[in-house]
């Protein structure tokens, strides 16, 4: 488990990096507004995230459209549940100054995020779900960890 936790860290921290290095570059030097920005810098880092879960904390030999969509989806509900603390604490609660939404959307919201990103990416997507799901679908795909 420990290992487990780890490997998700430093792959959670190399998809951060992936996602702010392509925002970053996607609204300075080319242009692109911040919406259209924040999309595709998600998808980038949801692609490392998931490669390097898949290749490294999980030691899969190959990886899978559908395992892709279920982790996309995953990340999605986490970035949700971030937006939904941030959500409750500013407008439910009127907590509006700028040290209450990090504390809410960067503090609470992202370790409720990281424990429901970490508990699907184990369960649904490399899991014993994920596992009888490739089994029944015939995919050949072999479980190494």
């Amino acid at each position: 488990m420990r290992r487990e936790l780890a490997g998700f860290a430093v792959v959670g921290l190399a998809a951060y990096a992936a996602d702010l290095a392509l925002f970053v570059l996607l609204r300075g030097p080319l242009g692109l507004g911040p919406i259209a920005a924040k999309c595709l810098s998600f998808l980038a880092g949801c692609t490392v995230a998931y490669l390097g879960n898949a290749l490294g904390t999980y030691r899969r030999r190959t990886v899978g459209l559908r395992e892709y969509a279920v982790f996309f989806a995953v990340n999605v509900a986490g970035a949700a549940v971030q937006l939904a603390c941030l959500g409750l604490s500013h407008y439910g609660l009127g907590l509006t100054s700028a040290r209450a939404d990090t504390v809410s959307g960067l503090g609470v919201g992202m370790m409720l995020a990281t424990a429901l990103r970490f508990w699907g990416t184990r369960t649904l997507v490399f899991g014993a779900a994920g596992r009888s799901r490739s089994r029944s679908r015939g995919s050949g795909r072999a479980w190494t960890g």
